[in-house]
């Protein structure tokens, strides 16, 4: 467009920069031959699919469920939305947390004649909602609320009195209750049909419906706020101690309930279930200060000054003699600790700690620890038939009935729960080592008399204790035991590495770097395989930097335990784990090896599993960890790789799936995981693409579809502008409040339960699966969203699919609750967020990362030959051992084992070539010729000569394992590849 020729007399140097082009537009250029008569190509936007049909295999069963029906019979009135604005009497806003709805109030409780006597439900904010319209389009109304922060600036609080002025208190306040006037402005927006609603129940859905259904639910949080409850979304708490369980450290879980309006198959329901927030534990502010600590007393406490200057005046009189000698007040160990400022920053205003009570129902929105997790998952649990009381109970004392604006609506709640019918599909016959097959029972199996699939070796490997107390020698015997058992030949390791007790208070990062510099300097090259044993569980402090250092910078695949109970199964447990990231497989379906899967097996097909980590609550400036999973070696389902990049912090859609960087490169994910396809399946191009995605709400669905998918399109366009695959879209949801229940039986439904029915969306294909055994409370089933389905399953057949996926999860001897792809996905996303807590290279930008915009800190960039993880390893079985000459150098000089090569990672064959012609071009130009060492083989530099390469060996050999298509100048190679980032402490499977 810079050659193209200027009307008139102006330059181009003249004119103004052109305005940037939109994503997904094409420039025309003025003039061209393209014509208003010949516009350009609309793009097509992707709405999520209608169902086609029902399944109906599996033994049918009649089930109960949380959702009760709603019929709402004033269908032809209407909602009329208002806007809402509040300030202050001189027009500043007001921005105080729920101060907006105590204004609203005293409005509605002062100016009721003048509002038409109407009752209205009001979101907190900006919007407010009437059955019918106000007598204006505009109201102006004035108010006046007193003012609370003036008792609290006081600080004339009883110590006895748990917050509470004592009588002599109140005498000596000098300050009387202030009062603030606020100016309210209440002006006509929208007009809503409620016919809207009964559209929606039709498969009709529009703006208007969305619109309808969210009036609902602010009427339920209305309703609930006037109950005196904490609101968070559509869960209601009622400041009841009965609901609060500890959960340690000064934090209180509490448990309320989640209340949200659906639209189904067979009408409107109310959707009711058990919810939980956290909450500081309220009373007075030093108990939460010792319990948060730890300690014993307030003397014990840590206190981390608050940084800046130093320039005040000095006081003549401190804060604690200031309550003792003026306010005459006893204070018995305020002298020696801080104050709390309950003022403004202009007007700061201190009162001692003894004084100060925290008030009830603030949440706690920091990330719990460990223990406190484990604490809540242990006081939460509820069988199926408790928590079916617990909901009947909050259903009746809810009462919504009374509410006036349900009734304005015509709105009346069936108080039973909908009975539905499932179908419980069959387990899929399972193939264990010796060509023995079985099916599980009850979603579990063993490896009791049974040996893996396709066992590893371990020959090159050595123990590492940071100070965990085990019999060493007793535990590596009965490994190599469990192990010969299973088909896993396991030598004798190489040495055991002892941490000196003098590292034991050194800092994570020191205790690592020099078990490592010992480990170097006793093996004679790198190991296979790293047991580590950790003093405690999941919440020791040297797992992230201990996984950091095997993963990213070594490569070398690791396994870290904390044994306190060492017996076969939990080594049976370990070992499964091991297997599978050394390139073993513990198990597999029967039905991959005989091909027999339903439109799977007969076309190449790549399955994928997306999922986005993002940092803790109250962490803007961590990343976002996006992981990619991918099958390889079609026909089978039950091996995966993984690809992991890091983006903006807090951003869902994952940027990196395709990364154009010029003409003729792209450094996205989806590049990576189609040509390790490739070559792990015969040379074949996925014909069929099935995507399933985790961690995205309905109201990402379109964009899913339209960006994601888009991305993915474009990568396979990039390498193949012939090429057509076929797209499956699923979403895999845990975050909802569906639960299932058993008429007759205190049980969880069984492991293989599916609905599809009555309760599930009446326009869109989705459904309901319980492929696990619950154990524990009451089961939570996955609700799949199949959004796109070009193959054109039949719903049996993708429902059978994706109770298969459940089964091939190889750390696990249990169907697990969603598809192996996405669990797989999940715990990569999650492992390299472990990594980017010790990442020190924060100030760098990533050139993987997605785009930041100004104030947004900068996405840390991931280390070279690094992150692209796989879940299986594919180097263990290509060949002799490689050296390259410089710059390409292995880590260690010298290979000690056949598998302990390095290759050139831009290596890249004619025949991958020949399918895909951009990897070639993607190559500098001085890599695009043939190697001078191999033929039929590109991208070697030109100094690379025959000598390099061990004598009768092929490249081709080699070519499963390498990442093609990628430079590697500087970057020494290592077997990163091989490692799963899909890791834990303990094994997590079931006896």
């Amino acid at each position: 467009m810079g050659g193209s020729e200027l009307e008139g007399n102006g330059t181009e140097d003249a004119l103004p920069p052109p305005p940037p082009v939109p994503p997904n537009v094409v420039p025309i250029q003025a003039g061209s031959e393209q014509t208003p008569a010949e516009p350009a190509k609309k793009k097509v936007v992707r709405v999520p699919m209608a169902r086609r049909n029902l399944g109906t295999k599996g033994q049918k069963i009649s089930l109960l469920t949380n959702h009760f029906r709603v019929k709402v019979s004033n269908v032809e009135g209407h909602f009329y939305h208002y806007s809402v604005s509040v300030s202050y009497e001189d027009g500043r806003p007001v921005e105080g947390k729920g101060a907006g709805r105590k204004v609203i109030d005293k409005v509605h409780e002062t100016y009721r004649s003048d509002l038409a006597d109407k009752d209205f439900a009001y979101d907190g904010e900006k919007s407010l909602f009437t059955v019918g319209s106000l007598p204006r389009n505009k109201l102006e109304f004035t108010v006046v609320l007193d003012d609370v922060s003036a008792e609290r600036s006081n600080g004339n609080r009883s110590p006895d009195g748990h917050g509470s002025p004592s009588e002599n208190d109140r005498k000596r306040m000098r300050r009387q209750y202030q009062s603030k006037t606020f100016k309210v402005e209440i002006s006509f927006a929208a007009k809503i049909p409620m016919q809207a609603i009964a559209n929606a129940l039709r498969g009709q859905e529009s703006e208007n419906s969305q619109e309808a259904l969210r009036v609902l639910d602010i009427i339920l949080r209305q309703h609930a706020s006037k109950l005196g409850c904490l609101l968070v979304r559509q869960s209601f708490f009622h400041n009841d101690p009965k609901n609060f369980v500890d959960v340690g450290g000064g934090v209180l879980g509490c448990r309320g309930f989640h209340s949200s309006f659906r639209t189904a198959q067979e009408g409107l329901s109310l959707n009711i279930d058990v919810s939980t927030t956290m909450i500081i534990q309220p009373g007075p502010v030093v108990d939460f200060l010792i319990a948060n600590q730890g300690v014993n007393d307030p003397f014990s406490l840590d206190w981390n000054k608050r940084g800046g200057g130093d320039d005040s005046e000095p006081l003549e009189v401190t804060v604690y003699d200031y309550f003792v000698n003026h306010r005459k007040m006893n204070l018995q160990y305020s002298e020696s600790l801080p104050c709390i400022n309950v003022g403004k920053p202009k007007r700061p205003t201190f009162i001692p700690l003894e004084l100060c009570s925290l008030v009830s129902l603030q949440r706690y929105t920091k990330a719990l620890s460990t223990f406190q997790r484990s604490s809540l998952v242990e006081k939460s649990r509820q069988k199926p038939q408790e928590r079916m009381q617990v909901l009947s109970n909050a259903l009746k004392r809810n009462n919504y009935d009374t509410e006036p604006m349900l009734r304005a609506c015509g709105v009346a709640i069936n108080p039973n729960f909908t009975q539905v019918e499932g179908r419980v599909l069959p387990a899929p016959k399972l193939k264990a080592g010796n060509g023995e097959d079985f099916f599980p029972r009850n979603g579990k199996w063993n490896f009791n008399n049974k040996k893996l699939v396709q066992p590893s070796k371990i020959e090159r490997w050595a123990v590492v204790n940071f100070n965990a107390r085990c019999d060493l020698r007793s535990l590596v015997s009965n490994l190599i035991k469990c192990g010969e058992m299973k088909g896993v030949l396991i030598k004798d390791p190489f040495d055991v590495f002892e941490e000196p007790g003098n590292l034991r208070r050194a800092p994570p990062l020191v205790r690592v770097e020099k078990m490592f510099e010992e480990i170097k300097n006793k093996l004679p090259g790198q190991p296979e395989f790293l047991l580590c044993l950790l003093p405690e569980r999941k919440n020791c402090d040297l797992y992230g930097p201990w996984k950091r250092k095997n993963l990213s910078e070594m490569g070398i695949v690791t396994q870290c335990i904390a044994p306190t109970r060492v017996n076969d199964q939990y080594l049976t447990n370990v070992l499964l784990k091991i297997n599978a990231k050394l390139g073993g497989l513990n198990s597999m379906l029967v039905i991959e090896r005989s091909t027999m899967i339903p439109l799977v097996s007969k076309v190449p097909t790549i399955i994928l599993g997306m999922d986005v980590s993002h940092g803790s609550p109250g962490q803007s400036d961590i990343p976002s960890i996006a992981a990619v999973v991918s099958s390889r070696e079609w026909p089978l389902i039950s091996r995966y790789r993984a690809a992991v990049r890091t983006q903006s912090p807090k951003v869902e859609m994952i940027d990196s799936l395709f990364k154009r960087v010029s003409d003729t490169e792209d450094e996205g994910i989806m590049r990576e995981v189609l040509l390790e396809f490739y070559t792990s399946s015969g040379k074949r191009k996925p014909d069929q693409i099935i995507i399933f995605r985790d961690g995205v709400s309905e109201s990402q669905f379109n964009q899913v579809l339209n960006i994601e998918l888009d991305q993915i399109i474009e990568a396979c366009k990039f390498l193949d502008e012939n090429w057509n695959p076929k797209f499956v879209v699923i979403i895999a949801q845990k975050n909802h409040h569906t639960k299932f229940f058993q008429h007759s039986s205190p049980d969880n439904v069984p492991p293989g339960t599916i609905i599809d029915n009555k309760i599930c969306h009446p326009r869109n294909n989705d459904f309901y699966l319980c492929a696990h055994a619950g154990m524990i409370g009451t089961t939570r089933p996955t609700h799949y969203h199949v959004l796109y389905d070009e193959v054109g399953f039949s719903a049996d057949d993708l429902q059978e699919l994706v109770h298969s996926l459940s089964y091939v999860y190889q750390r696990s001897t249990t169907a697990i609750s969603v598809v192996a792809p996405i669990c797989y996905a999940h715990l990569a996303a999650s492992q390299v967020g472990q990594f980017m807590k010790f990442d020190d290279s924060s100030d760098t930008s990533s050139s993987h990362g997605g785009m930041t915009s100004a104030g947004v800190p900068a996405v840390p960039q991931l280390p070279s030959s690094s992150w692209n993880f796989e879940v299986h390893s594919g180097l263990n079985s290509f060949g002799p051992p490689v050296q390259l000459e410089p710059p390409f150098h292995p880590l260690y000089s010298k290979p000690v084992n056949p598998n302990g090569f390095t290759v050139h990672l831009s290596l890249v064959s004619a025949a991958v070539s020949s399918a895909f012609p951009s990897v070639r071009e993607s190559l500098p130009p001085p890599y695009r010729r043939p190697c001078a060492a191999v033929s039929g083989v590109y991208g070697c530099p030109p100094s690379h000569q025959p000598s390099a390469m061990v004598a009768g060996s092929s490249v081709s050999d080699y070519l499963p394992s390498l990442r093609l298509g990628f430079r590697a100048e500087n970057t020494p190679t290592s077997r990163a590849s091989d490692e799963a980032p899909c890791e834990e402490l303990e094994a997590t499977t079931n006896p």
